[in-house]
């Protein structure tokens, strides 16, 4: 089995490169409106936000940092298959303007525009990002009624296009047997709390594309790539920054297309994606090993598994892991210019 990886530094509010209903899953953590740090990203798309932003009207700033968003939107529903997927990373945003101490939820926006196109909303996810800092609360302190809840989740939407999708095909089916996750996985993975993934620190070296990354972790992403998707299907991120999502494609043995704004970020994401190309493997070994640790305690605790994996010859909980195969990468090389082949067992 061979992928495909293309990295577009271009705008995602216009994506022509890609043909409609093309993409089988949309992963992606855009800029957040009314983070401050993103503030000059979105005044550069709109010039009336910056404007916004020195009048100190949030409402008008949030939402027209929205219509930008919307554009992307708008282009993911148009780009993905019937039946495939969105998954939007979006965190709320508190900030004080004119004096005034408020929340703008970006998630309820973004969810809002995008059943206004088409998309079903399927259960989201939150992620909780637990924080320890010293300075974590605001407000009035350990005073009552002017102290605020501090911010500790992002929310991840869920979105489908279309119905549910169907696999038609026999090589659709196979592919979507040995695309299955295994049974402790599935319990953890669909729960819509996850608590056990910390964000992210940023690893590069340059400081200014470090704070505008909006870097996520990996294991997020393989998480979803492998939760909504099968090997052989196309991911798209729209806001590729670090190149996380195209490394979890990789890993999970997906094609990608990533777009990214910021042609300051080029060396960076091409040099972490052929380095972290060496050790992909390492992640998918470590997911068999973790299997056998969890069918070891298993097995002393309630006994003889029923079922052995065809591909492995080790024991799993249901009939539906049977066929499991996960992609062992055999090579991964640039074709030309932003764009990668990988090559799998």
């Amino acid at each position: 089995m061979k992928t495909e990886h293309k990295i577009i530094f271009g705008d995602a509010r216009d994506m022509k490169q890609i043909k409609n209903e093309s993409v089988d899953l949309m992963i992606t953590s855009p800029p957040y409106p009314m983070i401050q740090m993103w503030d000059e990203m979105f005044g550069e798309q709109n010039p009336e936000i910056t404007k916004a932003l020195k009048a100190e009207d949030g409402e008008k700033a949030f939402e027209l940092m929205h219509k930008e968003l919307d554009k992307v939107w708008d282009e993911t529903f148009r780009v993905l298959k019937n039946g495939g997927i969105a998954c939007i990373n979006i965190g709320d945003a508190t900030r004080t303007l004119k004096d005034v101490f408020q929340i703008y939820t970006s998630h309820a926006r973004i969810l809002n525009h995008c059943l206004k196109l088409g998309f079903h909303a399927l259960p989201e996810i939150l992620w909780v990002k637990e924080t320890n800092k010293p300075d974590k609360f605001m407000g009035s302190g350990m005073l009552p009624v002017g102290a605020y809840v501090t911010l500790e989740h992002e929310h991840i939407l869920i979105l489908r296009k279309d119905g549910k999708r169907i696999f038609k095909k026999e090589d659709e089916k196979e592919l979507r047997r040995k695309s299955a996750f295994f049974w402790e996985e599935r319990n953890l993975w669909f729960s819509d709390k996850w608590k056990d993934i910390n964000g992210v620190i940023q690893g590069l070296n340059n400081k200014d594309l470090r704070a505008r990354s909006g870097a996520y972790p990996l294991e997020l992403v393989y998480r979803l790539i492998n939760m909504f998707s099968i090997q052989g299907d196309v991911v798209l991120d729209p806001y590729l920054g670090t190149g996380t999502t195209t490394i979890g494609a990789i890993v999970s043995g997906r094609s990608s297309i990533g777009f990214e704004i910021d042609k300051n970020f080029k060396e960076s994401v091409e040099e972490r994606i052929i380095e972290t190309s060496k050790v992909v493997n390492d992640i998918t070994n470590k997911r068999i090993e973790n299997h056998k640790e969890f069918v070891k305690k298993r097995t002393e605790e309630k006994g003889e598994l029923k079922y052995i994996s065809e591909n492995y010859g080790f024991p799993v909980m249901t009939r539906q892991e049977l066929k499991i195969k996960l992609p062992i990468l055999k090579y991964f090389n640039q074709k030309e210019e932003g764009i990668f082949e990988a090559g799998f067992d």
